[in-house]
């Protein structure tokens, strides 16, 4: 049986935006053609609201975005937070002090805006190879002098918290002693970062309901992805595109493997399979 692709949802890092942290034109235009024939297209991303290009955040029919790893879904036109599943205080504490004891450059996010230690931000060249990332970190995080203080003063629970690693042993060390605590939720999108969501809250159960919330079923949805926040995705969705330059394990789980998103992958997904002549996909 046949299903029509009713809604997209796109990752960012390594899948809409290219290695430069752009949108290219033929993108744009694909994304804007399919919005013009009523599919729901939404950033589908680990970032909070704040870190999703300004571009994004105002894009002609955008309305959606799923934020935080699923953690907040937004109507953007309205206002409004649709879902948030978030951190209880008493596991983002645990999170930071594991993560504390190793050299990382830790973030929290509060209501869609990451915060992050301001020596650390100075310094985010040494957790952060790719200059483009380093500068994405310091054009949208608000530094803070320290970041366990910030969270013992807010009266309300985060968002998410990411630890990026100097060293990928300690990287491995800390995972081990996270994985032993019950009620989070790990991913590692990066290869050298740890993101901790509450226990059960990913991107593939945040896309399903919100498709569920606006009548569209599973298998009228579409998702791509490139990391390991992205397997779960690729695998709930209906039908799940890898991009070309996916982990080998999101490109099992996937239906498709596009290009890569230095090839305009997404923009080729969304041409063959939902500005196709409508034929719809298995």
């Amino acid at each position: 049986m046949k299903h029509r692709i009713k809604m997209i949802g796109l990752d960012l890092d390594g899948t809409l935006l290219t290695d430069r942290k752009e949108i290219t034109q033929r993108t744009r235009k694909a994304i804007s053609r399919a919005i013009e024939e009523g599919v729901v297209v939404l950033a589908a991303t680990g970032r909070p609201w704040m870190g999703v290009p300004e571009e994004l955040r105002e894009f002609p029919g955008m309305r959606y975005a799923l934020t935080s790893n699923g953690a907040r879904i937004l109507d953007v036109q309205e206002g409004i937070v649709l879902e948030e599943h978030l951190l209880p205080q008493d596991s983002a504490k645990k999170a930071l002090k594991i993560c504390g004891k190793y050299d990382t450059l830790q973030e929290i996010y509060f209501d869609g805006q990451g915060y992050a230690p301001a020596d650390k931000i100075a310094r985010a060249e040494r957790y952060h190879k790719n200059p483009n990332m380093r500068e994405y970190i310091r054009k949208t995080r608000i530094p803070v002098d320290d970041i366990f203080e910030l969270l013992e003063g807010e009266s309300r629970e985060p968002d998410k918290v990411q630890a990026l690693f100097a060293d990928m042993e300690e990287r491995a060390a800390a995972w081990r002693e996270l994985e032993m605590e019950p009620d989070l939720e790990l991913v590692g999108s990066l290869g050298y970062n740890i993101e901790i969501n509450a226990r059960g809250v990913n991107k593939g159960t945040g896309l399903v309901n919100l498709g569920r919330l606006l009548g569209i079923q599973r298998e009228e949805i579409m998702a791509c992805g490139d990391g390991d926040n992205d397997t779960v995705m690729l695998r709930e969705a209906g039908f799940g595109v890898a991009m070309g330059n996916a982990e080998e394990q999101v490109k099992e789980a996937a239906d498709y493997i596009t290009l890569t998103n230095e090839e305009e992958g997404v923009a080729e997904a969304i041409e063959k399979f939902v500005l196709g002549g409508g034929k719809g996909v298995c």
